[in-house]
């Protein structure tokens, strides 16, 4: 799936699959010439802001500019083979979709934006994608692989580690907030047995 997906975004770039990627201006449009904007948007409140330019900037070099067609599932739900990528907006919107059993359509969890990581969970842990992200526009994006991760932390062993760090904490961050939705969804149902036991008295 990955490689189909690099594959096309190449060829949306003019790469044939196999060209080194890297930041030139004059291969790819304005909004994805610059790794220091790139780095910039790494440190976003929406990524990883607890990275220090340095850091961000060191990280930008292991990463490859690309272009997502609009309308390409980037990855699957439950998809446990495709795990080894990241990537950072850097312009258009992706859409974050969820199964939900009661349904027969997906969910629409969110739609990120420019500033935004997609996929840091699996390529933090190796374990299947926990939704769906579909490309809403053409989207520009960083990608950061599996293989440039372990480049890095071969190559830049301390800011690895602060990359990493800096993962962890943005998921520990999303699974408090989550808990914190069922803290509150829990409430509500309890809340509503409560008026329903009451109206049935």
């Amino acid at each position: 799936m990955f490689k189909t997906l690099v594959n096309k975004v190449r060829s949306a770039v003019g790469q044939v699959p196999g060209d080194a990627a890297n930041w030139r201006e004059e291969d790819y449009p304005p909004q994805l010439s610059s790794a220091e904007a790139a780095a910039d948007m790494l440190r976003a409140p929406t990524a990883l802001m607890r990275l220090s330019l340095a850091q961000a900037q060191t990280v930008v070099k292991y990463m490859q500019p690309r272009i997502v067609p609009a309308n390409t599932i980037i990855f699957q739900e439950g998809d446990h083979t495709d795990t080894g990528f990241m990537l950072l907006i850097i312009h258009g919107e992706v859409t974050v979709e969820t199964l939900v059993v009661s349904r027969k359509s997906p969910e629409t969890l969110t739609v990120l934006g420019p500033g935004s990581l997609v996929g840091e969970m699996a390529l933090f842990d190796g374990a299947a994608r926990s939704a769906t992200c579909i490309a809403t526009s053409n989207v520009g994006c960083a990608v950061l692989t599996r293989e440039s991760l372990e480049a890095l932390t071969a190559n830049e062993p301390a800011t690895a580690a602060h990359l990493m760090t800096a993962i962890a904490q943005r998921l520990s961050e999303r699974l408090r907030h989550s808990d914190e939705k069922v803290r509150l969804y829990s409430h509500l149902v309890r809340t509503m047995q409560q008026e329903i036991d009451a109206l049935m008295r």
